[in-house]
């Protein structure tokens, strides 16, 4: 090659760097599908707070993608009620709707009561052992104080309940009603003593699936989620930020 063509040749082609995309294709996700399920894990763990600013430049640039499918994962979250977006405004993480919390509550103790129903009449003792085994597997998160690992544990907990029901579509359409109430019990679980309740109250409820009573499984599902519907006003007080009281004024009187 001549110093001429030499000072003329383009030069050789950069390498790329593997874009997160492959990642993406690796797990069968959309960029869209990748950024919604993270952001919505945020925000259902509390790692994003309620009334905190999404910022849609930061979240493409930590993606590795561009800002369509960011605003595609925040326009699903905003039906979910989870993101409110403000034109004139930014992008937040939604306020937890104070209207929502005793209707879900009320929703999926109907719910689960009916599970352990069929459980408790169903119920062999392996699936009473591994209800067992999911307790203690709570008890030891509670004592490293590893709220992630105790929610984790919990929502495995009921998924089993509707297992040994035989009623696995039970926990599905639970798991699609009870978004705020998932927000709101993170807010609990840091309340002393709050996870040794919880550990307790599972308990009684295996025991009672072990010995075939129905009834009494009924009795300690109820009670442990009015426990939770108990304390909303309480919380609502201590982080009144959080919330959005957008429940219907009562009549006078």
């Amino acid at each position: 090659m001549t110093a001429e063509a030499g000072e003329h040749a383009s030069p050789a082609p950069r390498r790329r760097t593997p874009k997160p995309a492959a990642v993406v294709r690796e797990r069968g996700l959309t960029a869209a599908q990748q950024v919604y399920q993270q952001l919505r894990a945020d925000i259902l763990s509390l790692q994003r707070k309620p009334g905190e600013p999404i910022s849609e430049k930061d979240l493409a640039q930590a993606h590795g993608v561009s800002r369509t499918p960011v605003r595609e994962a925040v326009l699903k979250l905003t039906s979910e009620r989870l993101v409110e977006v403000f034109p004139q405004s930014g992008t937040f993480v939604a306020r937890i709707p104070l209207s929502d919390l005793p209707e879900t509550i009320i929703i999926r103790s109907a719910l689960e009561e009916a599970c352990v129903r069929h459980a408790a009449e169903r119920a062999t003792p392996e699936q009473v052992a591994r209800l067992s085994a999911i307790v203690a597997h709570q008890r030891a998160m509670a004592e490293a104080c590893d709220r992630d690992g105790f929610h984790m544990a919990d929502e495995e907990f009921h998924a089993a309940l509707s297992d040994t029901a035989g009623l696995p579509g039970v926990w599905a359409l639970i798991q699609q009603v009870k978004v705020q109430i998932d927000r709101y019990r993170r807010l609990t679980l840091p309340e002393p003593g709050r996870m040794d309740r919880v550990i307790g109250e599972h308990a009684a409820v295996v025991t009672a699936i072990a010995a075939h009573d129905g009834d009494a499984a009924a009795r300690a599902i109820k009670h442990h989620l009015e426990k939770l519907r108990e304390g909303i006003d309480a919380y609502r007080v201590e982080e009144p930020t959080f919330f959005i009281d957008d429940r219907a004024p009562r009549p006078p009187g």
